[in-house]
């Protein structure tokens, strides 16, 4: 059997980013969570790049506080997309995000969660041509939207459920063909105020379309990585990085261990650098020891040793042995041990 060529050309790719990230601050505090870095590039970039690969053409962006940073990356790295913007300047759930983007949409349409990276083959998804949402099997399904399946095809869809009817939980990827019914029944709950968990839910309003008649079948992901907390941004980081980032790198004086990624601009000065660790542009590390952690761009690190711990933006942390989760723009100096600078060497 010839293999199907898929054309997604006139799908619109709906990107809800207007989350505050209340679960990794400090680093939410001063910039929006999409933007955080997982390997070589911050988290939008790695959703953008999925989409285009695709070969889908207009994408829409709903965004939420600090959205001028959104801007700025976006022109500065991919401004040949056909991307339009929707603010969401109240936070009443996904569901209400996704209805924001209505005038935007004509056709099918395809819901990706801008916190959550994919590991798939979209092609294969997309080739049925049907509508379909993206599912996996977790140990605790109550933190996420449920389906029930019957006949290959979703039966019943349950957002956050106290006792889960299943293990398969929706992983925040959704392709829908009939949008305008989609609109509909989000409009229908918005209308009605029919909120669950005190938030105008996508689950929600997908379950109302299953039981007009649309069908739904379940597409289940192995390679799910949510960017949601420390802990998963970094599991997050070590998965891109053991894909894409294996290749032994030389630094004159330092040792690297892979797998890593490392900045062109990054300066690193007598350090042990890996494995799994991603360094942004222009970050300074001397005299340190890092694994499994994340530097952001302009940070500087000295004489230390860390593990799973994250750096932000321009943040300066000189001397301790601990694990660190420090935010934009802060700084730590210490000083004990060392009869030059206080602090332990390397």
């Amino acid at each position: 059997m010839a293999k199907q060529k898929i054309d997604l050309s006139n799908v619109t790719a709906v990107v809800p980013i207007a989350g505050m990230g209340t679960r990794l601050k400090p680093h939410t505090h001063t910039l929006p969570k999409v933007l955080l870095r997982v390997a070589d590039k911050p988290i939008l970039g790695h959703v953008l790049d999925n989409i285009k690969k695709l070969g889908i053409k207009k994408i829409v962006l709903v965004v939420g506080q600090m959205r001028e940073h959104i801007y700025n990356y976006i022109e500065k790295e991919y401004k040949t997309l056909d991307i339009e913007y929707v603010p969401q300047n109240e936070l009443k759930g996904l569901g209400h995000a996704v209805y924001l983007a209505r005038n935007k949409v004509k056709g099918p349409v395809f819901i990706l969660l801008g916190d959550t990276i994919l590991d798939i083959n979209f092609k294969k998804a997309f080739s049925r041509g049907e509508s379909w949402i993206g599912v996996k099997e977790v140990k605790d399904p109550r933190r996420f939207g449920v389906v029930e399946i019957k006949n290959g095809y979703i039966s019943h869809l349950l957002e956050k459920p106290e006792n889960p009817p299943t293990n398969l939980a929706i992983v925040g990827v959704y392709y829908i063909k009939n949008s305008e019914s989609l609109f509909r029944s989000l409009e229908t709950n918005i209308k009605n105020n029919k909120t669950t968990k005190g938030e105008i839910q996508l689950t929600d309003a997908l379950e109302s379309m299953i039981r007009k008649g649309e069908k739904f079948y379940a597409e289940e992901i192995d390679g799910w990585y949510d960017c949601g907390k420390p802990e998963t941004l970094l599991s997050t980081n070590k998965f891109l990085l053991g894909k894409y980032h294996n290749k032994p790198k030389v630094i004159s004086g330092s040792t690297i261990c892979p797998p890593v990624y490392i900045s062109p601009t990054a300066l690193i000065i007598n350090s042990v650098i890996g494995p799994y660790v991603s360094i942004g542009d222009e970050a300074k590390l001397e005299n340190v020891i890092i694994q499994n952690s994340i530097i952001h761009k302009g940070a500087k690190v000295s004489n230390m040793v860390l593990s799973s711990s994250l750096i932000g933006y321009r943040a300066v942390f000189n001397g301790w042995k601990n694990q660190i989760n420090l935010g934009d723009s802060s700084e730590i100096n210490l000083r004990g041990v060392d009869e030059e600078n206080g602090c332990p060497k390397v």
